[in-house]
């Protein structure tokens, strides 16, 4: 979420539908909850707008927000790095060969 709101305002429904894109089932009552704690969180901010004649809740992307997702950014590539090293680090001292 902090990836797209800090290229563009986000809005729920379109959140919904670009999880969908990547192959994510999640319905509103998981997404808005998240959207809330993220603001709660000060990593996003929310203001109503008129939409086709509706109110709808737009987000924001925070300073505190894009300072998260640069530590975000880290740890995914930390995560993705190990997920292809070859021969990954050793965790236990018994895990090596006999």
């Amino acid at each position: 979420m902090l990836v797209h709101a800090a290229h563009e305002p986000i809005f729920g429904l379109a959140m919904l539908e670009e999880l969908a894109h990547h192959g994510y089932r999640i319905g509103p009552g998981t997404l808005y909850p998240l959207l809330h704690g993220l603001e709660g969180a000060g990593l996003l901010k929310s203001k109503k707008m008129s939409a086709g004649g509706r109110l709808r809740r737009v987000y924001t992307i925070t300073a505190a927000g894009k300072r998260a997702l640069v530590k975000a950014r880290v740890k995914v590539d930390e995560l993705h790095h190990e997920l292809h090293e070859e021969h990954p680090r050793q965790i236990s001292p018994n895990s090596g060969p006999q």
